[in-house]
C-alpha cells in the first residue's frame, strides 16, 4: 500500500475529512467547522482540505467541498471568482527603476483599489466615470447580468460597471515579481467585487429561508443550502457562474491597466503575457469525480489538474508560486490558494508592530502603515511549510519574490 500525505478524521454519520495538513497548524475552530460540512447528507465522498486552512464564515478557507443535489452559497462566499492573474514580462531585474516608488505610485493610479465610505463622498476604489475597457468588458456581461435581476431585482443597485477593472481591499494586491531567473511578473488578486458580493449575500440569505421554512436543521445555519430542483437553485448556479465570469474579466482588464502603467514609468519597450495564469480559488464548478457528476465548491483552493497551472501567493513579504497540478484524485484535483492565516484580522492589528511589519516587508516597495498591519507576513501561515505539506498536489514551476505591492 502506498502512502499518503494526508490525514483522515472519520467521525460516525459524517463524510470523511482528507487533511493536507502535515507541519502546518490547524485551529480548533476551523477543525470543528469542516467536522460540521461533513457532515451535511449529499457531500461525495469527501472533504479535501488544504494546507492553507483556517476559519472562515460557513465553509472553512482552504476547503473543497464535492456535492451532488444541492449547493451551500456560503461555501462558495461572497467574494465570488475571487483569484489570481500572473504574467511574465520580458523584462529583467536590471531593465526596473532603481527607486520602485515611482512604479507603484503608476499602478495605484491606474487601478482603482482601496474604499471611500461616507454619504456624498466618492469612492476612490470605484470609477467615478468608466473608461471604454470596462464599457467593453460589461458588455460581454450586461445582457445575462439584466436576466439575473429580472429573478432577483434587489440585484440592480448594485457596483457592477463601475467596479470593474478595480482591486477592491483586505488581502486584494497587484505585485511586481521576480522569478529565479530575475525575470519581471505581475500579479494580482481579485475577485467579483460588489456586485458579486450583492449576489452572495442575496443567495445565503435565501438558503436560510428556505432551511428555517423547510425546517431543516443545521449544525451551522451558515451552512444552508439550496436543494437541486428548489425555487432559487437554478438563479444561483447562473449568478454564481455569471460573477465568476466577472471576476475573471475583471483581472484581465486590471493586468492591461497595470502593464500600460508600466509601460509610463519603464523606458525599455517589453512584452507581457496578457494571461499566462488566470485562475479562481473562491468557486464552484461542475466536475466528474470518482465516477460521477459533481458541484465541486473551492473555498480558498485552487483547480490542480494534471499539468494544469496555478498561482499560490505567499504574503506581501513572502515568496509566492506558479505552480503546475498533479492531478491528485484524492484532493479532487485542488491545491492551497495560499498561505493561509494564522491571526485575525484584529488580533494582526494588536500583535504586530509597525517595527515588525517595517522589517519583514524591507525588501518591498510597499504601504507601511497601520491599516495594512493585519496584512503583514506574521499574520499568514510560513508559505515554505505549506507547499511542503502538498508536495503530492503540485509541483514549483517559478518561485517569485514581491518588490512592489499594491495593497487595496
Amino acid at each position: 500500500m502506498g502512502t499518503t500525505n494526508y490525514n483522515v478524521i472519520h467521525e460516525p454519520g459524517s463524510a470523511p475529512i482528507k487533511l493536507w495538513t502535515r507541519g502546518v497548524p490547524l485551529e480548533d475552530e476551523a477543525r470543528q467547522q469542516l467536522q460540521n460540512i461533513a457532515r451535511l447528507p449529499f457531500i461525495h465522498r469527501w472533504i479535501a482540505v488544504m494546507p492553507d486552512v483556517h476559519l472562515g464564515k460557513g465553509a472553512t478557507v482552504g476547503s473543497v467541498v464535492p456535492t451532488i443535489g444541492a449547493i451551500v452559497p456560503a461555501a462558495v462566499g461572497v467574494d465570488i471568482g475571487c483569484g489570481m492573474i500572473a504574467a511574465r514580462t520580458s523584462l529583467v531585474a536590471s531593465d526596473l527603476p532603481d527607486n520602485l516608488a515611482g512604479l507603484r505610485s503608476a499602478i495605484e493610479r491606474a487601478v482603482p483599489h482601496g474604499r471611500t465610505t461616507g454619504r456624498g463622498v466618492r469612492d476612490k476604489g470605484a470609477w467615478a466615470n468608466a473608461p471604454r475597457r470596462a464599457i467593453e468588458g460589461w458588455s460581454q456581461l450586461e445582457a445575462d447580468f439584466r436576466r439575473i435581476c429580472e429573478r432577483n431585482p434587489r440585484l440592480r443597485n448594485t457596483n457592477n460597471l463601475n467596479h470593474l477593472g478595480t482591486l477592491g481591499t483586505g488581502n486584494h494586491f497587484v505585485e511586481v515579481c521576480l522569478d529565479e531567473e530575475q525575470r519581471v511578473w505581475f500579479m494580482l488578486h481579485s475577485g467579483s467585487r460588489g456586485v458579486g458580493n450583492a449576489i452572495g449575500t442575496h443567495f445565503i440569505e435565501l438558503a436560510k429561508q428556505d432551511m428555517r421554512r423547510w425546517m431543516i436543521n443545521l449544525p451551522d445555519q451558515d451552512l444552508a443550502y439550496l436543494p437541486e430542483g428548489s425555487e432559487h437553485y437554478e438563479d444561483y448556479v447562473f449568478a454564481v457562474d455569471w460573477a465568476q465570469r466577472y471576476a475573471r474579466i475583471n483581472r484581465q482588464l486590471m493586468m492591461q491597466q497595470v502593464v500600460e502603467a508600466a509601460r509610463r514609468v519603464i523606458s525599455k519597450p517589453f512584452d507581457a503575457q496578457a494571461e499566462a495564469v488566470n485562475c479562481h480559488h473562491n468557486y464552484v464548478s461542475r466536475e466528474h469525480h470518482f465516477g460521477k457528476d459533481v458541484f465541486v465548491t473551492r473555498k480558498g483552493a485552487v483547480s490542480a489538474r494534471k499539468g494544469e497551472l496555478g498561482i499560490i501567493p505567499g504574503s506581501m513579504g513572502a515568496k509566492s508560486f506558479i505552480v503546475r497540478g498533479l492531478g491528485n484524485e484524492d484532493s479532487f484535483h485542488s491545491c492551497s490558494h495560499g498561505a493561509g492565516r494564522v491571526m485575525s484580522r484584529t488580533q494582526a492589528k494588536k500583535l504586530i508592530s509597525m517595527a515588525d511589519h517595517a522589517k519583514a516587508t524591507a525588501h518591498v516597495e510597499c504601504r507601511r502603515d497601520a491599516d495594512v498591519l493585519d496584512e503583514s507576513p506574521a499574520a499568514y501561515k510560513p508559505i515554505e511549510a505549506v507547499m511542503a505539506a502538498q508536495s503530492d498536489l503540485v509541483e514549483i514551476v517559478h518561485t517569485l519574490r514581491q518588490v512592489v505591492c499594491v495593497k487595496g
